[in-house]
């Protein structure tokens, strides 16, 4: 499988160190694109990948699977193109399907190529039960409480503070970048209007913290995250950048767990 990474950013640092080094996938990153000439250029030079900053070329590339790694403001300006040549996706900045018609715009012109969008569950769990409880309408409430460190969300706070309470769509307005969680609980469950979300600073928290709890005709969940942040990053959980490594890793297997 040859994997092309858009990003030049701690977590594509991070998948070409267990793809490319470690062999922790069934395939090969060959190729990278972004902006940032100088970071390109070192990646490429360490781990073996040709370096492009001009995505028509790019794309030209015989890839199997883009990995969009990047930001929100670079998965909306280049998802339709990766899509439209017929390549899988794995889109790690979600908070770019708070404009949900580009999502369904992207499966329509997927369905039509005949590939496939792959948005991994990121830093919580539970999306496989969400899923299972929604298929028959049977899913009534979902809640994700989020509790972070004050500069993991890049503000100043001495104290516990509640900087939100709202829907999943508002958040994800609100904290594009840091609250990806909340939109893809919301796609596997009841949506982002009624996906309800708290985010929490506390000064004194040492791991980002989601808890999730969802009601419905199939009973109860309740469900608790506690995420070591990236060394490299403390914007990002560590489980995030694994969670991607995870579709990599399961994508052709012929035996998959869960949905």
């Amino acid at each position: 499988m040859n994997i092309g990474i858009i990003g030049t950013g701690n977590i594509a640092t991070y998948l070409l160190e267990q793809v490319n080094e470690n062999r922790l996938a069934d395939g090969k990153v060959i190729a990278i694109f972004g902006r940032n000439i100088e970071a390109g250029s070192e990646l490429s030079e360490r781990f073996g990948a040709d370096f492009y900053t001009e995505l028509r070329r790019f794309l030209e590339l015989p890839l199997d699977l883009l990995v969009e790694a990047s930001t929100v403001e670079a998965a909306g300006v280049y998802a339709r193109d990766i899509v439209a040549s017929g390549k899988d996706l794995v889109v790690s900045s979600i908070g770019v399907f708070k404009d949900l018609p580009l999502l369904d715009e992207l499966t329509a012109l997927a369905t039509s190529k005949g590939s496939h969008i792959y948005l991994p569950s990121g830093a919580i769990g539970g999306l496989d039960l969400l899923q299972s409880a929604a298929s028959a309408g049977g899913l009534e409430q979902v809640r994700i409480s989020t509790r972070k460190s004050p500069s993991s969300l890049g503000i100043k706070a001495d104290a516990v503070e509640t900087l939100f309470e709202g829907s999943a769509r508002a958040a994800v307005e609100k904290f594009p970048k840091n609250i990806n969680v909340a939109l893809v609980l919301a796609l596997a469950g009841i949506g982002a209007e009624k996906t309800e979300v708290r985010i929490i600073a506390d000064p004194e928290i040492t791991r980002n913290t989601h808890t999730i709890e969802a009601e419905g005709v199939f009973g109860r969940m309740q469900l608790q995250v506690e995420n070591n942040p990236m060394p490299s990053n403390p914007k990002t959980s560590l489980l995030a950048a694994l969670s991607i490594l995870a579709v990599l890793q399961n994508r052709n297997k012929a035996l998959r767990i869960g949905n």
